[in-house]
């Protein structure tokens, strides 16, 4: 039960993430028009660069460090200051690359020092004890009224194409904020502790082996925005950032579960009970599959008229992108499970490290030769492409530690109810004239085609559905 409500408390999280630009996307969209768009998604995926030098695979790390030693409160306040203190350390060495970036780039200069903000944020955040601590409700609840500000900030002060900078300001200040209301609650968590007995230093081996991989994800993450950005304009990373940002909020919803897991299996592991570790890395996987395929082929059937029903004139290229996005749910929620899941908690970095850094190279070459072959949408396949070779190494590495016959014993099902359900839904979506109701209608029929399907064809996890119901 503690991980099923820090599940939806964390996919909450998740997608309160994501939910401010959705919400405010439509109107942002006809506002600032593409090209005001573009500038934002094509500076921002810059900084991101900078954001990663400054995280520095901390956020991973610190979260299974203060699951190790949460039953020890001065172990647990001298890990956290020790990390806390790297990561202001980094965040200070990626500002100053920043700087010196700006020097050599002069392009979009007033609207990237303005995301560096973003960076800024970096030192502030301290989620990630809260996730080691699996106290994701406090996270949620500060945060959304962050949020939520930051949505009437932006519908009551940005009015005119011109207000591109203000709209980012409004978004990268959010952040801070958000990231400052986790820190009064600390005095009630940490004990006091000596200042000479802190070593931030002993920790930065480690977060380098988790670094290394995050480089390689921020690459075929923000590098299809940039790459787009260059040899296309601005606007196309903006087409490609609004599809990301839909596919990525239905995503969370999945993945949410894996922030969850990994201090309950960093914690069984720590403890020596491997048979727990794979028996929730099993269930983990059944239920991600479960909602994954649902998601892929309900957004792949929506998609056509979501994206210029959802953006506004000028964006129809965002529909056919989500199309093809789509197929990275199921390809992500599986390298959640093998990779978040059970090779970071049990300490695998080089493997974890190895796919991720396949996956970044598959993907710059495949973005150069597909987006001179395809635009938009040959940056799409480009992304699915690294996504299969991530997920694929993955299992290939965990092929003699798990049982993989277990780990997709039911996917043929789920496929089937896929399939299935994204007829009937595409057809009304291409058929009837796109507005609120009829793509809550479309949703809606997806779902009770999707759950008969489940019921005729019996999966495994539909024991654990009705179990929990049973129990509710």
């Amino acid at each position: 039960m503690k991980v099923l409500k820090n599940y939806l408390y964390n996919a909450g999280y998740q997608i309160l993430s994501l939910i401010v630009p959705l919400i405010t996307a439509p109107y942002i969209s006809r506002v600032l028009h593409p090209a005001g768009v573009g500038y934002n998604a094509y500076t921002n995926s810059i900084i991101q660069y900078f954001v990663l030098i400054a995280t520095l695979g901390i956020s991973i790390y610190g979260n299974r460090e203060i699951a190790y030693v949460r039953d020890d409160r001065k172990k647990m306040t001298q890990t956290f200051w020790e990390i806390q203190l790297l990561k202001t350390f980094t965040t200070l060495i990626a500002y100053i690359a920043f700087v010196i970036f700006l020097h050599v780039y002069d392009r979009y200069t007033v609207f990237l020092w303005i995301q560096s903000i973003n960076i800024i944020a970096v030192a502030l955040d301290v989620s990630w004890l809260y996730m080691g601590l699996e106290d994701f409700k406090r996270t949620v609840i500060k945060n959304t009224f962050v949020r939520l500000l930051s949505v009437v900030l932006v519908f009551t002060l940005v009015k005119k194409p011109s207000d591109v900078g203000l709209y980012i300001f409004i978004i990268a200040f959010s952040n801070i904020f958000g990231n400052l209301t986790l820190w009064p609650h600390l005095k009630h968590l940490l004990v006091p502790i000596k200042l000479k007995s802190i070593n931030i230093f002993h920790h930065f081996i480690p977060t380098i082996s988790l670094f290394l991989p995050q480089i390689a994800t921020s690459i075929y993450l923000q590098l299809n925005k940039t790459m787009l950005g260059v040899m296309m304009g601005t606007k196309f990373s903006g087409f490609y950032q609004n599809s990301d940002n839909l596919v990525k909020m239905v995503l969370s919803l999945a993945t949410s579960l894996g922030t969850v897991m990994i201090p309950h299996v960093s914690a069984a592991f720590s403890k020596g009970n491997k048979k727990n570790v794979f028996d929730l890395l099993y269930k983990s996987f059944d239920m991600l599959s479960v909602l994954a395929f649902a998601m892929m082929f309900g957004v792949a059937a929506i998609s056509k008229n979501l994206g210029p029903f959802f953006y506004g004139k000028g964006f129809e290229p965002v529909g056919t992108a989500m199309m093809i996005e789509s197929i990275v749910i199921v390809l992500i929620a599986w390298s959640n499970t093998i990779g978040d899941q059970y090779l970071v908690p049990t300490n695998q970095i080089k493997p974890y490290t190895t796919s991720v850094v396949l996956g970044a190279f598959v993907n710059l070459f495949a973005n150069f030769l597909f987006i001179k072959l395809w635009g938009l949408a040959g940056a799409m396949w480009a992304t699915v492409l690294s996504e299969v070779v991530v997920t694929g190494y993955q299992v290939w590495c965990v092929r003699k530690e798990m049982e993989l016959s277990k780990l997709f014993q039911n996917t043929f099902k789920y496929i089937i109810a896929g399939i299935v359900m994204f007829i009937p839904v595409f057809i009304m979506n291409i058929k009837l004239p796109t507005n609120i109701v009829t793509l809550g209608i479309e949703v809606l029929v997806g779902v009770i085609i999707y759950s008969i399907m489940l019921l005729l064809l019996k999966p495994t996890s539909l024991n654990l559905i009705l179990g929990f119901i049973h129990k509710k």
